[in-house]
């Protein structure tokens, strides 16, 4: 599993033309790009959600528990992108939707049973994501 974290003083998706998850805290949040691979699980995914809400990235040195900042999760298989040989990446990486889903489900949940405001993307849908970056900060977790 990756998590592509950023951290963001504004986060929002939309998916044909409604803002289907959005987050503007009073200070500052994450935004969360998760990709799953094929040996993921759920052990993964809520040991995955317990570092991203730990993690010190937030003013200060602090996490998004310290502060309860709130947290816009959205699936993107193309973390496991292969740009190795040509010009065409390989998704062979990528955990196919139905293995890859429940485990966006099971992080997600798992952010919210730490006590996480969490808001999200649609998953396998085609989205549009905005976001301020603030710093800007951005950090690539992996199990």
């Amino acid at each position: 599993m990756r998590v592509l974290v950023q951290r963001v003083t504004s986060a929002s998706v939309t998916v044909d033309g409604e803002v289907v998850g959005a987050i503007k805290p009073a200070g500052q949040g994450l935004l969360a790009l998760v990709g799953v691979t094929h040996d993921d699980d759920a052990a993964k995914a809520r040991k995955m959600a317990e570092k991203l809400w730990q993690l010190r990235i937030l003013d200060d040195e602090r996490s998004a528990a310290d502060v309860s900042a709130p947290i816009l999760v959205v699936s993107q298989f193309t973390l496991y992108a292969n740009t190795a040989k040509g010009r065409r990446p390989s998704w062979n990486a990528a955990a196919p939707g139905p293995v890859a889903e429940p485990l966006v489900i099971e992080f997600t949940e798992a952010l919210e049973q730490l006590g996480a405001e969490v808001q999200t993307g649609a998953f396998g849908a085609m989205m549009q994501v905005e976001l301020v970056n603030d710093g800007p900060v951005t950090v690539l977790l992996e199990l």
